[in-house]
């Protein structure tokens, strides 16, 4: 058997030999003998995929050569139709360069070329060597769509045939393509009117042309595949990403790092990687929502031994059968579950509701309302329209919040009274919990409750939760953020069985889990909670106790209460459960009214001595008679939208009504009471229990509030390296604000104050840029795109956000240099703050859970209202001051 070195030497003797190596590498060398292909090939080469022809230029690149090869093919086979008669080719015969086609098929380089151009059957042949053009390789048709455009004038009838063709050719089911448009549009804009509009038309679009891809479309763009309380986790790393993008664009190592220095985001990374890809042997099998969908489920699924290499395995399919830059963007970034679209919840069940009012999938009965009949509507009008069935929709997801549910029921009933019965309540679904509205001491709290009857309660140091038991026992425990705790309480689920009261079937009750020193009942703080493990605990092994403070209760017996009035709920509670001391009770409360500031004083002073953050305050009756007026505006729900000044925008801000309005909402003008109220206009504070609401009805009143400093929970974005001592720390370090708008993050200030040596050594070991040859851990080479900071100076080191701190500062002031809350209180000009100082780490809150920077604009008005502003516009001294040493 001859060696492969004399394999080598023979085959450059231009001899037939035995079969040779069918690599690229061995075909291009194979031309450079002559400028042209051999017109007639041997059978042989032609099974084994070579070609011979004469000598090239040796100049050439292997591209360039490729497309001189192509030319002279398209020139012969040309040269071949004018001599015989063409005989047509089936539609798709030609349509995918990395599977075997018909004998004899042609594949052009050029996508473009005419599909008029007539195609020969030569004598048979197979694995005809076919070069396609990756970067061009996209879904034109659905590219064109302007699904920006207006809802009200946006008619998914003129685009939906010619859709289901494509579909059709490409697998039946709706392509990731009209996905992906979506996101392109929805991210190259701020306004919100505008990614409101793409939204809808685009779910127009998946209810009439395919209704099965609706749901997976819609946790794609949420940014997720199940709901919290289920836990799916991709588990992916950066290396499965990195391994696939250089096996799909044909990149080094080297060369991914150039990329990733240059533009700072994985999913960019992936755009211009996919790019720099001229050419692959295969061509792309067209991306499906579904199945984007599907393999991420799978990728989720996969465990045990080999689970790694199924998962990349299936991270490589997605980026190869991603058909151009932008399909491979926004791949990437659902990997990496940083999809930065601006969609949030909010907008997603917005446009939910508004594109269920205008369309209904195929054999669906529920009416509809006609566009133009919208569009004739004044502003407020239309907003009426619109705000009756967005309540609807959130208050069926804040009761029930499982798209897996939702959408089904949506695409069966639309927008009607019967989605709240089928989407409400239901156990061991959490729902999401009520908030309350912060207030900077206890003297405006009393102003805003003045008249109304009370109850302050005991604000613990702890973690909240939610707990669900059934009528046969079983047990489910949620926390604030619906994620499912239960296996890490264990103790508190053998404790259900023994605090259930005569009478007490199935209950969903509210309270807060303290670390408790047993013995004495002391209370502990929530670094000691966190030191607890997470998951599979066991009861004999648990070494640090908690206590269940339960403060509320939403479900009895098969029956919901959030109607009923707090008094009410918390009457149940205590009545019908059993205390049990150190281990179950009820939260410490006093009731009160505005008249009895020196008891409040008093029971506020008990809580701050007891090692609790303050006080809850939350009014016991509904009295829809006597009207409230709040001072400020409210701060937004974790994801809140800010109102447009446009007639598709509906208003927000507090409701008059607790419960959703269960009709269908009628294309008609409004009575003058139905009109939106302005933000001044009294209204009433009921005591029902809203889900998902942050209202005045529930007051928080902190220790930190009560003192001359406010605080806010910012996110580490960047830092400089230190001076003197701490030269080898980050210090000073830039802090940042969610725009729950955009998703991006806007830059607030700089900190270096209430640091300790301690933090900064464990601070540079968490954000490690490898500068001292160390492991990159947790930082950017550049500016990540969703991070917006215009200030002086670029920043020595950019953080992966994944932290939430909490940050004092004295005053909140206009700043032309940070990005922060811009255009909120001037055109060009955000908020910085004055001497920020670090109070401490927020293990309890996600990025998702910062301070966003409308409530900072809504600080800087209470400010302003207050006292006048200090240093003018203060921009230059915000940010000289917010670096001072103390």
């Amino acid at each position: 058997m001859p060696s492969p070195a004399k394999k080598r030497k023979l085959n450059s003797d231009g001899k037939q030999k035995s079969t040779p190596a069918r690599g690229l590498e061995y075909f291009f060398a194979r031309q450079r003998q002559n400028g042209s292909l051999s017109n007639t090939p041997s059978s042989q080469e032609a099974q084994d995929g070579t070609v011979h022809s004469g000598q090239a230029d040796g100049s050439l690149t292997d591209e360039e050569l490729a497309r001189r090869l192509q030319a002279e093919w398209d020139a012969e086979i040309r040269g071949s139709s004018s001599r015989s008669s063409p005989r047509p080719e089936p539609d798709g015969a030609n349509a995918d360069a990395g599977t075997p086609a018909s004998p004899g098929t042609h594949i052009p380089l050029d996508p473009g070329l005419p599909p008029s151009d007539p195609v020969v059957q030569p004598a048979k042949v197979k694995n005809t060597l076919s070069l396609s053009s990756a970067a061009a390789k996209m879904d034109e048709m659905t590219a064109s769509l302007p699904l920006d455009e207006n809802t009200l004038t946006f008619e998914p009838a003129k685009y939906i045939s010619q859709l289901q063709s494509s579909w059709a050719a490409e697998g039946g089911d709706a392509s990731y393509a009209l996905l992906t448009r979506c996101f392109v549009l929805v991210n190259g804009t701020q306004s919100r009117i505008k990614i409101v509009d793409t939204l809808v038309n685009c779910i127009r679009l998946l209810i009439e042309g395919d209704p099965a891809s609706l749901l997976p479309a819609v946790w794609l763009a949420t940014n997720a595949i199940s709901p919290p309380y289920i836990s799916m986790e991709l588990g992916l790393g950066g290396s499965a990403i990195s391994k696939a993008l250089k096996q799909a664009c044909g990149l080094d190592s080297r060369a991914l790092k150039a990329l990733y220095d240059k533009v700072g985001d994985p999913g960019d990374v992936a755009f211009e990687a996919k790019k720099k890809q001229s050419f692959t042997l295969r061509k792309p099998k067209p991306l499906s929502i579904k199945g984007v969908y599907q393999s991420l489920v799978k990728i989720a699924q996969a465990q045990g031994q080999g689970s790694g290499d199924v998962k990349q395995r299936i991270v490589d399919r997605l980026l190869q059968d991603s058909r151009g830059g932008e399909e491979s963007r926004y791949i990437v970034r659902t990997l990496c579950q940083h999809l930065r679209i601006g969609a949030v919840k909010t907008t997603m069940l917005i446009a939910l509701s508004r594109a269920f009012l205008l369309s209904n999938p195929p054999g669906a009965d529920f009416p509809t309302q006609d566009a133009q009949d919208l569009a004739k509507l004044k502003k407020e009008e239309l907003a009426e329209v619109w705000s009756r069935g967005e309540e609807l929709v959130k208050a069926s997801y804040a009761r029930h919040p499982d798209y897996n549910d939702l959408i089904p029921v949506l695409l069966e009933v639309g927008i009607s009274e019967e989605l709240l019965l089928r989407c409400g309540l239901t156990m061991h679904i959490p729902l999401r919990p009520m908030l309350g509205s912060i207030t900077r001491d206890l003297a405006e709290m009393l102003t805003k409750l003045q008249g109304r009857d009370f109850a302050c309660e005991y604000k613990y140091d702890g973690q909240r939760a939610q707990v669900h038991c059934d009528s046969h026992g079983k047990v489910s425990i949620f926390s604030r953020h619906l994620e499912l705790m239960t296996d890490k309480y264990p103790d508190l689920v053998a404790l259900v069985p023994k605090i259930r009261g005569d009478g007490v079937e199935s209950f969903i009750m509210e309270g807060e889990v303290v670390a408790v020193d047993r013995a004495t009942g002391e209370l502990k703080n929530f670094q000691t909670l966190t030191n607890r493990a997470r998951k599979d605990v066991a009861i004999g092994a648990i070494t640090i106790d908690v206590c269940l403070f339960a403060f509320d209760l939403m479900y009895l017996n098969g029956e919901s209460l959030l109607d009923q009035p707090f008094r009410r709920r918390r009457d149940l509670l205590r009545s019908l459960f059993v205390e049990i001391p150190h281990h179950f009770t009820w939260v410490k409360s006093l009731d009160a009214t505005s008249q009895d500031s020196e008891a409040v004083l008093e029971f506020f002073k008990s809580a701050l001595d007891t090692k609790c953050e303050g006080i809850m305050v939350k009014t016991l009756d509904n009295l829809p008679d006597l009207e409230y007026r709040g001072d400020e505006p409210q701060q937004p729900d974790d994801e809140s939208e800010q109102p447009d000044n446009k007639p598709s925008e509906p208003k927000s801000g507090p409701k008059k009504t607790t419960k959703p309005k269960r009709t269908n909402p009628p294309a008609k003008p409004p009575t003058e009471e139905t009109t939106p109220p302005k933000k001044s206009r009294r209204k009433p504070l009921l005591a029902t229990y809203e889900p998902d609401k942050r209202l005045d009805a529930w007051l928080k009143v902190k220790k930190d509030y009560s003192s001359s400093f406010d605080t806010l929970d910012l996110i580490p974005i960047a830092a400089w390296h230190g001076q003197g001592r701490k030269a080898k720390w980050w210090s000073p370090i830039l802090l940042a604000v969610r725009n729950e708008e955009t998703g991006c993050l806007e830059a607030v200030c700089k900190c270096m104050s209430g640091f300790t040596d301690a933090f900064y050594k464990a601070n540079r070991e968490f954000y490690d840029n490898g500068e001292d040859g160390g492991e990159v851990r947790n930082t950017h080479a550049r500016k990540p795109g969703f991070v917006e900071y215009g200030g002086g100076g670029v920043p020595d080191v950019w953080f992966e956000p994944g932290e939430v701190w909490e940050v004092a500062f004295a005053d909140v002031t206009v700043s032309p240099t940070y990005t922060a809350a811009i255009g909120l209180v001037a055109e060009d000009k955000g908020l910085s703050l004055r001497f920020p100082r670090f109070l401490r780490k927020r293990e309890d809150k996600g990025v998702e859970e910062a301070s966003t920077s409308a409530f900072l604009a809504a600080l800087w008005r209470k400010q302003e209202a207050k006292v006048p502003a200090v240093g003018g516009e203060g921009g230059e001294v915000a940010e000289g001051e917010d670096v001072m040493e103390e």
